[in-house]
């Protein structure tokens, strides 16, 4: 089998991910079978031997987004919207990479032990084998009920389950209980997110501080609501009395998600926020929910828009075990490449996204390989990169 080699050159800026660099010197991207193989100046690097060359055209290169939370059925439709593609048009968006807090939206979804085991798997297996438009979706996150013990925990670890989908979305909603089936999901390495805040759909309910904290789940679902936020103390509580994932969503409370990242600064732990959109939901699917994210905290936070960037890329990635989300040799070659909209105010693309406003996508790629050009939903960008080989 031949070596796919990609090069990105004449490319303006590159984001890194990493909060503690978050910008990175260079004008060249190099990667090899769908991994990053070298960073830094076209002079300087070998790019004899491509398979496919892109020029950047100036443009900035950054991660590809992740969303930290969605709610995906199969394939790509939601019966929560009726709507179909929507993760293509999230891929539009900058999304590369979802991650299922639990397909809860599946009609009939069964809420028996043996059934939930067996979606949760089925999702996991259906996700692994399709991948819609090329997006990474991590999926089969069962919803935890009351009667699992230890070993179901097991058998789905066993069968390729790694997470949980949001804690307190079934009849599990004491906090002992959920404490005692998190750490069982913990033992197998299931990675757990709790629902916080004021019921989203009938049959959820009212997940206060106590219960959260009880829990220790290992992200802190939603914690400016799913609508419906805590109110302000109980969400400095959460940020200061435990270690856990600051998850701050577009269907959510959105001055409650601003105070929930003041303090983080506040405490010196802004390596633990992350961004997710909770869609499909009531509001609908947000194709370019983790760009207004981005946009929304940088300019009404005050807040570098490359730290932002890094919120939904590097943090994530790093809290996730991902592979991706970072620019950095060995990592999944997941990247975005981005500009300034036309006619957007400020004199750069992150001056203009620190002044609210959104860049235009002009190209994804994942793993190494072309996903979209032009953007279909994004404001047109005033350059595009463009594949010259």
């Amino acid at each position: 089998m031949s070596v796919q080699k990609l090069v990105i050159k004449n490319i303006g800026q590159i984001l890194s991910g990493k909060l503690e660099e978050p910008l990175i010197d260079g004008d060249c991207v190099i990667a090899i079978d769908g991994r990053i193989a070298a960073i830094g100046r076209y002079a300087d690097l070998d790019t004899d031997q491509a398979t496919q060359i892109v020029d950047a055209h100036g443009v900035t290169l950054a991660p590809g987004l992740i969303d930290s939370h969605v709610h995906p059925v199969i394939g790509d439709y939601t019966p929560r919207q009726q709507q179909l593609n929507w993760i293509d048009s999230c891929l539009h968006g900058g999304v590369t990479t979802m991650i299922s807090a639990g397909e809860v939206h599946a009609p009939g979804r069964p809420k028996d032990i043996v059934g939930l085991k067996a979606m949760a798997i089925a999702s996991q297996r259906w996700y692994e084998n399709f991948r819609p438009s090329g997006v990474k979706m991590l999926a089969g996150a069962p919803v935890i009920e009351e009667g699992m013990v230890e070993s179901d925990f097991k058998e789905l670890a066993d069968a390729g389950v790694k997470l949980l989908g949001e804690v307190g979305l079934g009849s599990v909603k004491a906090g002992e209980t959920a404490a005692q089936m998190v750490k069982w999901a913990r033992k197998y390495g299931i990675q757990s997110t709790i629902h916080t805040g004021g019921p989203s759909i009938p049959g959820s309910g009212l997940i206060d501080k106590d219960v959260v904290l009880e829990a220790d789940a290992d992200i802190i679902g939603h914690i400016n609501g799913g609508h419906t936020a805590l109110p302000d103390d109980q969400i400095t509580c959460l940020c200061e009395s435990c270690t856990r994932g600051i998850e701050i969503v577009h269907n959510g409370n959105e001055r409650a998600g601003l105070l929930a990242m003041r303090t983080a600064f506040e405490i010196g732990q802004a390596e633990r926020i992350i961004l997710g959109t909770d869609a499909p939901a009531g509001s609908g699917v947000q194709p370019l929910g983790i760009l207004r994210m981005i946009a929304m905290l940088s300019s009404l936070g005050d807040i570098p828009p490359e730290i932002a960037f890094c919120f939904a890329t590097g943090n994530t990635a790093r809290m996730r075990e991902l592979d991706s989300g970072i620019i950095e040799i060995g990592k999944s070659a997941d990247y975005i490449l981005i500009d300034s909209a036309q006619h957007a105010p400020g004199k750069t693309m992150l001056e203009s996204i620190h002044q609210g406003n959104l860049p235009g996508v002009g190209m994804t790629i994942i793993d190494g390989i072309v996903r979209t050009q032009r953007s279909r939903n994004t404001p047109p960008a005033e350059r595009l990169p463009e594949v010259v080989l």
